[in-house]
């Protein structure tokens, strides 16, 4: 299973501008043919990569994605009855696993006169082995308690972390509210993620990771941080090494 895939080198309709800061860990021929789903949180460019998507529907991969986003992957030629769509707190089995879309706190738009004329959701993913959580793009609100209620606890939790301003609270999660998002969910190991990729903030691309760590040493939350590219096992050894401090630039 991908998670909103992004293998472009901008995550802009503009060239050169929202520039990724390093390779993908993979390249996406490798995958085409080994992805059964393709998991979309929303609309957004560094969400929702069209050549991306064009290139995995090569495979023989199902696309699960928020209401209206199906009718932009038809548009792109993929046949309609590989798009499953669903609402918050729909469900669509895929073999073992229960994939559930949720609430998230966002909007959608990929131009100009199209803003909030798609949903965006978070995601689970829950089999007989455990459950798993990817946040999306979200604020932090009362929905993560009524999410980690309904279908938690959660094994492991990936909670987007970074892109976060006081010019747009509401949006996107400051690190300490995504720590709190995971408590709320009563996960177990928490994964910080959409802080490595991208310069979408005002902030240092460190920063986010580094509170993150911060606030969940003062909670008591085990927060994981595996590297890019970076294969992990939740009954394995787990990475706890906070590298990016090697890699923060002298400020």
């Amino acid at each position: 299973m991908l998670i909103d895939p992004v293998f472009a080198q901008h995550a802009s309709p503009v060239p050169f501008t929202a520039t990724r800061f390093q390779p993908p860990a993979w390249p996406l021929s490798a995958l085409t043919d080994t992805v059964d789903a393709v998991v979309i949180s929303h609309n957004h460019y560094d969400h929702l990569d069209e050549p991306s998507i064009r290139q995995l529907a090569r495979g023989g991969a199902v696309f699960l994605v928020p209401l209206g986003v199906g009718e932009q992957l038809t548009a792109w030629g993929i046949a309609a009855d590989r798009v499953i769509e669903l609402d918050w707190w729909d469900s669509h089995a895929l073999g073992r696993l229960t994939l559930t879309a949720t609430p998230a706190q966002h909007f959608s738009g990929r131009g100009l006169t199209d803003r909030n004329k798609t949903l965006w959701a978070s995601w689970v993913a829950a089999g007989t082995a455990g459950a798993v959580f990817f946040s999306g793009d979200s604020g932090y609100g009362p929905h993560y308690r009524a999410i980690g209620e309904a279908l938690g606890p959660f094994d492991l939790t990936f909670i987007e972390n970074g892109a976060y301003s006081t010019n747009w609270p509401f949006v996107h999660h400051f690190p300490e509210q995504a720590v709190q998002a995971h408590r709320d969910l009563r996960g177990r190991l928490m994964v910080p993620v959409h802080w490595g990729m991208f310069a979408l903030g005002p902030h240092p691309w460190e920063e986010p990771a580094q509170r993150a760590a911060v606030e969940a040493n003062r909670l008591g939350v085990d927060l994981l941080a595996p590297q890019i590219g970076q294969l992990l096992t939740i009954d394995g050894e787990l990475p706890r090494e906070r590298w990016w401090d090697k890699l923060a630039p002298t400020r």
